[in-house]
């Protein structure tokens, strides 16, 4: 990029949600920037905040909505600076209409990006495994933003899941052990095994021990696609989205997120 290069904008991080995969994000945002030197890379504006409520227990209608939280980091990032936002965990997806509603500047969706990236780059696959926690899951996140092409989500069976959770608490912990690499792929395999064409890593804590070729189909890792996204935008080397871009089919309030069963294909 050189001397003549564009600054490029700021890009406001609502983070934290694990501190981990904030920085994994961080890693792959700066492995994919198009630098020739120090000052080539983007300004980045991060609010690594590990104190917001958990989003699965919030849509399980167990815990606190962390709506208010991120709706704060949002309006807190913007008059910082920001340009637009991101945020690097899926399920907090659920609460889009809150950081939407408290800032000004675009909302760049990890569920949009990731979806639209899956459609894109294999055309040919109808049914897309979720490597997810049980909110991402049950607020219909991956669901709704597939079903509007016909395309079905692959999800593990309820006993499954629960252990998958559990698995995903450890590696928020720092567990990226050997023993979590393989529970993590025998996941993987089982929605494989159900079905699925493309295996995406629909949460952050995912990537950390799974990466694409550990599985006899594709991973599809959220946290890159929204990095490499990010770049795009940053750049100008596409529009952004406009700040006011309508909601994924479905989509509902972040303080009263859906409770449906998912679209399940097993």
């Amino acid at each position: 990029m050189g001397n003549g290069a564009s600054a490029g904008r700021v890009i406001g991080v609502l983070g934290g949600m694990g501190p981990q995969a904030t920085a994994d994000f961080l890693t792959k945002l700066t492995a994919a920037t198009p630098a020739e030197r120090e000052q080539d890379h983007l300004r980045v504006l991060i609010d690594s905040n590990p104190k917001v409520p958990d989003r699965s227990e919030a849509i399980a209608g167990r815990g606190a909505s962390p709506g208010a939280t991120l709706a704060a980091m949002a309006a807190g990032l913007e008059r910082a600076g920001a340009d637009f936002l991101v945020m690097p965990c899926n399920t907090a997806h659920a609460f889009e209409p809150d950081i939407r509603a408290a800032a000004s500047v675009p909302f760049v969706s990890m569920i949009d990006e990731t979806s639209a990236v899956c459609e894109s780059a294999f055309p040919h696959a109808l049914r897309f495994g979720l490597l997810a926690t049980s909110g991402c899951i049950h607020a219909l996140l991956y669901q709704n933003a597939f079903i509007r092409t016909g395309r079905r989500t692959v999800v593990l069976d309820a006993v499954d899941q629960e252990k998958l959770m559990a698995l995903l608490y450890r590696i928020k912990l720092g567990d990226r052990s050997a023993t979590a690499q393989i529970a993590m792929r025998a996941y993987g395999e089982t929605l494989v095994d159900a079905g699925a064409d493309i295996v995406i890593a629909a949460c952050s804590e995912v990537p950390l021990v799974l990466a694409d070729g550990d599985l006899t189909r594709p991973v599809l890792d959220a946290t890159a696609v929204l990095a490499q996204r990010c770049i795009r935008y940053a750049y100008g080397f596409e529009p952004l989205p406009s700040a006011q871009s309508t909601l994924r089919a479905g989509a509902e309030s972040a303080t009263h997120p859906p409770h449906a069963q998912p679209v399940v294909s097993l």
